[in-house]
């Protein structure tokens, strides 16, 4: 049997059903052929690869690979085309300008040079930067670095008790502020964040919005013609596409007026010993050789995403973190952490007197996948007042049968170590 260029998108008789056949990624159909079936419920982290992806890697490699842009053979001329060919996959994706998509190596990167190339030369000292309590480390640290290099101040975005974002107190602190930098979905707790409504309030208080989509784009459209956020950043290895790729999608009047924050190769227009043009964007920020395997990838798995269509992912995102929520509900000494009012599939929790490494340990030796700790949300920890969590996240292969496996460990976990 070949998985070549096949998607397995299979009906789904309940939400709870996957909405794409797990013998569709080789590494699950590989896990359970050999009597070792994986519950993989680590998406959040970093999403398992299916086989159009892999096939399609493994084709580019292996017929079209040469360096880009600057060759004149056929291969190069091949390689060049599957390259910008990727940059307008994720325009369309995004809804975007195709001028108005970066290639990065990652999400962090792409709110790095936002960081760099915008807030060094855009924002003054004094000026005020919001971010969120619910953030990634990848969407805090950049900015403290900002206000230290550059004298910049940095607020936080209370949250209430459900883990959903006080806007009351947003509107307030909209005052001075001249960025807003916030999730789309809250990595730990999955809270879906309300974007619509902050960006249009922080452009009526003069301020640009950064969104940090790398939690989102598995799970939402993202688009940004109708969001009209500033700058969305998002990474491929959690959108089932390899990894060491990203992408930063700013509009296309500030990139133009934005210098880059790398130099080096492929991002110029002229170079002698006295001086250098840049090339326009997006091309001046691609310092370097790009990742070019890594964004014919991502393409790919756009499609792959595209193809099975955010309305049944939501819908299969909201059945499974319910009934995971009535499941672990059911544990005695078991708290969920975070019920916000739109949540995408994550579910967070702790265990009474259970360290989430000792659980996650557990889990794993049973061929259950979770992350635990604090989830490179450290201030959202302090926050809540707890060291860290076991989290769950689900994909479109995930189905009912993997919580059920959870929640049965979970137990045994319980009554070993209670």
């Amino acid at each position: 049997m070949t998985y070549s260029h096949l998607i397995f998108v299979m009906p789904p008789i309940m939400n709870l059903d996957p909405l794409v056949d797990p013998d569709a990624f080789p590494l699950l159909a590989r896990a359970k052929a050999e009597g070792n079936p994986v519950a993989y419920l680590d998406s959040a982290a970093s999403a398992q690869k299916p086989a159009v992806v892999l096939d399609r890697l493994r084709d580019f490699y292996t017929r079209d690979y040469a360096n880009i842009h600057r060759g004149v053979y056929p291969l190069s001329e091949r390689a060049t085309e599957a390259y910008e060919g990727a940059r307008e996959r994720v325009a369309r994706f995004l809804h975007a300008k195709t001028e108005e998509i970066v290639f990065t190596r990652g999400a962090t990167e792409a709110i790095n040079l936002v960081a760099y190339s915008f807030g060094e030369h855009f924002l003054q000292p004094g000026d005020k930067v919001l971010v969120s309590a619910l953030e990634h480390h990848a969407n805090i640290v950049p900015w403290q670095q900002l206000r230290d290099r550059r004298g910049t101040r940095l607020e936080v975005i209370p949250i209430d008790g459900n883990g959903d974002l006080d806007l009351d107190a947003y509107r307030r602190q909209l005052d001075g502020a001249k960025l807003v930098c916030v999730t789309a979905v809250a990595n730990t707790l999955g809270t879906v964040t309300p974007l619509q409504e902050i960006i249009a309030l922080a452009h009526q208080a003069g301020a640009r919005v950064l969104v940090d989509g790398a939690q989102g784009a598995p799970h939402l459209q993202l688009d940004v013609a109708s969001l009209d956020c500033d700058f969305l950043a998002f990474t491929g290895h959690k959108v089932y596409g390899p990894d060491g790729i990203g992408v930063l999608y700013g509009k296309a009047e500030l990139l133009d007026r934005m210098p880059p924050w790398q130099t080096g190769g492929d991002m110029i227009r002229t170079v002698t010993f006295e001086r250098t043009l840049f090339a326009e964007s997006p091309r001046r920020f691609e310092a370097g050789t790009p990742p070019i395997g890594a964004a014919v990838g991502l393409a790919t798995a756009l499609y792959f995403i595209e193809g099975i269509g955010f309305d049944k992912i939501g819908a299969h995102d909201r059945a499974l973190a319910d009934y995971a929520m009535g499941r672990l509900g059911e544990i005695p000494g078991l708290k969920l952490i975070g019920m916000p009012q739109q949540r995408a599939g994550i579910v967070s929790f702790v265990l009474d007197g259970i360290h989430p490494h000792d659980i996650g340990t557990l889990l794993g030796s049973a061929g259950i996948c979770v992350r635990t700790g604090h989830h490179c949300a450290q201030p959202l920890m302090e926050h809540l007042g707890i060291q860290g969590t076991v989290r769950a996240s689900f994909a479109v292969h995930s189905h009912a049968g993997e919580v059920d496996r959870l929640a049965e460990e979970l137990m045994k976990a319980r009554q070993l170590l209670g």
